[in-house]
Order: structure tokens, then sequence, then C-alpha cells
């Protein structure tokens, strides 16, 4: 595709706002088209806050469906479904368990951590660039192990992590504490851990809101309170988006609707395995610095994480499997509440806490969909699951690429919808 042409792209999160600003950057022209009143108002509002190239890894994997009955059980678990009469919910769930298979998972594990390192790439040079600010940090991340036999069970992912050339230390419970200098006042909740030093923090919210301005100073064009209504098509191609404000028209369009990206192209024969999963988080004022975390701390019993972001602390988990529903629930919280106040009973004021829920949007395989489709000007850019901040400036700067009629600095032919196409989809 040559260069400045018209691109008009649906949904302002972090993946929408992140391929604005790299496509006005390359030098097309670009509209971005969101119901929302602003950025980022919707999952990559107040995620867990954690940039892990390192703990990008697909749910499904071998042991899943057996943890799974486990964590269905335990009062604080991490997975929770509330089932549905949804055949799409009961045909990906099924698509997940065929995906659940330990070559399955080296090839989808393979497919996600080079967008995730390039991600990573590219937003350090996005920070150094313009100098965008987040409340980021570079301390690493914390994988916090409560029993022995967590700690005994790291081998495989540290062969992962050997495999890929990551970073990581193995720490004893005074490693932890040197990293992480609040658990010195919990240190019998704890034996050990797995420590990702390469891994940063810092506001999805904040950082999704300050790179829409600087994609408006490029050009960008932002129409907010808009509600997209589908995608107008002839045979082979997009003649454009039906909206609240009316048809709207470009030479290339980008699905960036997280969740809702599979039910707006639906209509067009593309078949996107593409749902939601819930994850909650509260956000609490820091009221002890010394009793704070410093990065992220993954407490690996309840899946919860814990991150340091400026005078806050988020802390995010969950996956709950509920279709579109964005009803909060106080089991949830509770799980949130225990699992920060057990390690870090100083750091915030629960009392001011406030709690909220978003629909990530999850593939059964893993990775995310980046790229073409059946339409030759009709791409999506969707499907992170969990890591949507943390891949989020490479898959900006892969479409964009893309589009520009560029090679991306990477391999992302295992990327687009088409693998789906193949047996394990």
């Amino acid at each position: 595709m040559v260069r400045n042409v018209k691109v008009l792209i649906l949904g302002s999160g972090v993946i929408g706002v992140t391929s604005a600003y790299y496509l006005a950057r390359a030098g097309h022209e670009v509209t971005v088209v969101d119901r929302q009143p602003e950025p980022a108002l919707e999952t990559s509002f107040a995620n867990a806050g954690e940039v892990s190239p390192g703990y990008s890894s697909p749910w499904a994997g071998p042991g899943v469906p057996v943890k799974a009955i486990k964590w269905l059980l335990m009062k604080h678990g991490p997975l929770v479904i509330r089932p549905k009469v949804d055949p799409v919910m009961w045909v990906w769930l099924l698509k997940m368990l065929r995906n659940c298979t330990s070559a399955r998972y080296a090839v989808n594990k393979s497919r996600m951590i080079p967008i995730a390192e390039y991600s990573r790439d590219c937003l350090r040079a996005l920070r150094q660039d313009i100098g965008i600010q987040y409340d980021e940090r570079s301390k690493g991340t914390l994988q916090l192990f409560r029993y022995q036999a967590q700690l005994d069970g790291t081998a495989e992912d540290i062969a992962v992590l050997k495999q890929y050339g990551v970073p990581y230390e193995v720490l004893n419970r005074e490693g932890c504490i040197a990293a992480e200098p609040a658990l010195a006042s919990v240190k019998e909740k704890f034996v050990g851990g797995l420590r990702l030093p390469e891994d940063e923090t810092g506001d999805c919210h904040m950082f999704t809101q300050a790179l829409a301005k600087e994609a408006e100073k490029l050009g960008v064009r932002f129409m907010f309170n808009m509600s997209i209504d589908g995608i107008v098509t002839d045979a082979s191609r997009v003649t454009g988006v039906a909206t609240g404000g009316g048809l709207l028209r470009a030479d290339a369009y980008v699905v960036a609707l997280g969740s809702w990206s599979s039910r707006l192209v639906a209509p067009l024969g593309i078949s996107l395995p593409v749902f939601p999963v819930k994850g909650y988080s509260i956000t609490v004022p820091i009221k002890d610095a010394s009793g704070a975390p410093e990065s992220t701390v993954m407490d690996e019993s309840y899946k919860v994480a814990i991150t340091r972001l400026g005078n806050r602390i988020r802390v995010g988990g969950t996956a709950e499997i509920s279709g579109y529903s964005d009803k909060l629930y106080a089991a949830r919280r509770a799980t949130l509440d225990h699992s920060v106040s057990d390690l870090f009973p100083r750091g915030g004021d629960l009392s001011k806490a406030t709690f909220w829920s978003g629909l990530r949007p999850m593939t059964p395989d893993g990775p995310p969909v980046i790229g073409a489709t059946r339409y030759a000007n009709l791409h999506l850019n969707t499907g992170h699951g969990t890591l949507g901040w943390t891949m989020s400036c490479g898959s900006g700067q892969v479409l964009a690429d893309m589009l520009s009629g560029k090679k991306p600095a990477i391999d992302t032919s295992d990327l687009t919808v088409n693998r789906y196409a193949h047996r394990f989809g």
C-alpha cells in the first residue's frame, strides 16, 4: 500500500490509539471513531499496569484443565465461569481446550514473545522520542511464591525464559525482600520468587490519553460519542462504516474494538474467535509508601498482580468468563482486597479504593490478531487478551508498517486471522 492513505480506525483504546499514532507518524491521514467520550475508557482504563514481555504466555497450556477445576473450587480462585446459553462462548472454550497441549503451547508462545518484546522496545523508543509520562517504572516484576511446591515447579517456566533469552532471577525469601522491601513485614507468608528485571509498569489509561494528544499533533482526528453500527462492503473491499454520524469512508480500515471486534466482522463472513474474559481491579491510594510495592508483585497463589502506579496501588486479577457482562461482583473484590492486604498491609487505604472491571479480548490460542483479512482494505488489531498494554506499541508499529507497504521488523505471518483456518484454531 502506498503512503499517505486515508485510514479509519474503529476503537480508541490503547491498541486503537497506538495504531493511530504510528500510522500518522508514517504519513497517513488518520481518523479514530469511538462510542466513548474520550480515549481509553473501557478495557484500557484500569488494567493491572504491567508491561510484561516475560509473562507473555498463552492461558491455554498443558495442565490448565486440571488446574481450572481446582481454581473454580477455591474461595479466592482466579477463575470464574458463569454459564450462559451462548454457543459462541462454548465454542470458544472448546477451542481453548484444544490448545491445551505442550505442542500447541510452544507454538503459541513462540508467536507471542516476539511481538511482546518488540513492543517493549517500541515503548522505550517512544519515551525517548517524545518524553511521554504515565507513572512509568522500570523495576521488573516479581512472581511471589507462597509455597515451596510453587517454587520447585518453576523449571518449565525457566526453560522457556532461557529459550527466548529473557533475563530472570530465582530468589529466596531474602532476595524477594531486597527487590521489594515492604515484604519484610510479611516474610513468613512466602518462600521465594522469580523476578523478571526487564519488565516495566505504568498507567495504561494515562499513557493512552497522553499519546492521543501526541497523535492529534500529527493530524489524527478523533470522533467521540459516535456509535459504530456496521461495516459496508462490496465483493472484495470495504466501502464504508455506518456510524451514528452517517457513513464514513476511507482508503483503509482498522478494527481495534477489543472484545467487540468479532461481533462487528461476523456479518462479513470473518470468523474471528475473540471473546471477552472479564478482569477486575481495585485502585488504592497509598497511605504508607514504605509499605507499598516498588513495582509489580504477582501473587502466584491467587494470580493477582499488585502494582505501584505513582501514589496509587493497582491490584488486578480474575479471569471471569461471563460473556459481555460488566457487572461488578463483591466476591471478586474480596479476592483483590485479600491479596494486597495480606502482602502489603500498611501500603494502601482500602476504604478509599475504587473497584472496576474490564473485558479482555481473548483469543483461544493466546496470540493477538494483527493484519489483513479477506477484504483487501480491512485490517485487524485485536485479541491481545491480558497483554494489550504490553503489546500495544509493537502492534501499532507493525500495523503501520503493513499499511505503508513495509516489511515489519518482526515476523507477523502467524498473527493474522488466517491462522484459524487451520485445525487448532
